[in-house]
């Protein structure tokens, strides 16, 4: 988007990392789904799962085909902060902290609207059991883009996360150092306006 003059840019920053994840729910451990962009909640078993696959608390492999297992698993790798059925388009947003979001599929259903052997089932919120954790603030990934984080143009009009030590292989050029109600609100370092949503939807970022 092309700014005016005399004025600091607006661009949309693309931040969200999905990963599809293609798995069959888990013997004896299927529930009623519950409505569309409702927080499904896990009844923990004595094995450790949950009566939702990766349901809240809940943790998973890391690698092509995320796995649920136990958290004291020495293949666990990510804990499930919340789980959504539905579309992660039309459902609530992820925790702030949440390092990456996984696409929930059953694989081979019995019912397949598109041919593709998998109907979607939700998605989940992942934070890694151990750093790096992309989420934090100047983390350089996660869903979100938060106070602290730091941002490169990617190409012209848009920027996009990275790390603000420098280890994401691209180098920081602008800090988020406060979200407000509207531009207006910005401090005058402000160099550019970031798109954040939620209750404080301008992110002002400064030139590093």
């Amino acid at each position: 988007m092309r700014s005016r003059p005399g004025m600091a840019p607006v661009v949309t920053v693309t931040v969200t990392a999905l990963f599809t994840l293609l798995a069959a729910l888990l013997a004896g451990c299927r529930a009623a789904p519950a409505p569309s962009g409702a927080l499904a909640t896990a009844t923990a078993s004595p094995q450790g799962y949950g009566a939702v696959f990766l349901g809240p608390g809940d943790c998973g492999t890391r690698g092509p085909e995320h796995r649920e297992v136990p958290c004291a698993s020495e293949k666990a790798a990510a804990r499930v902060l919340s789980r959504y059925d539905g579309p992660a388009a039309r459902g609530p947003d992820c925790p702030d902290r949440t390092d990456f979001v996984l696409h929930v599929s059953e694989l081979r259903p019995a019912v397949d609207e598109d041919g593709d052997g998998a109907v979607p089932r939700g998605y989940a919120c992942m934070r890694n059991l151990e750093p790096p954790h992309p989420g934090d603030p100047g983390g350089g990934g996660g869903p979100h883009t938060l106070v602290g984080d730091c941002l490169y143009t990617s190409r012209k009009g848009q920027v996009k996360e990275t790390a603000c030590d420098g280890s994401g292989g691209k180098r920081p050029q602008y800090e988020v150092v406060a979200a407000v109600p509207g531009r207006e609100r910005c401090p005058a370092s402000t160099a550019l306006y970031v798109s954040l949503g939620g209750r404080q939807p301008v992110g002002c970022a400064r030139r590093m």
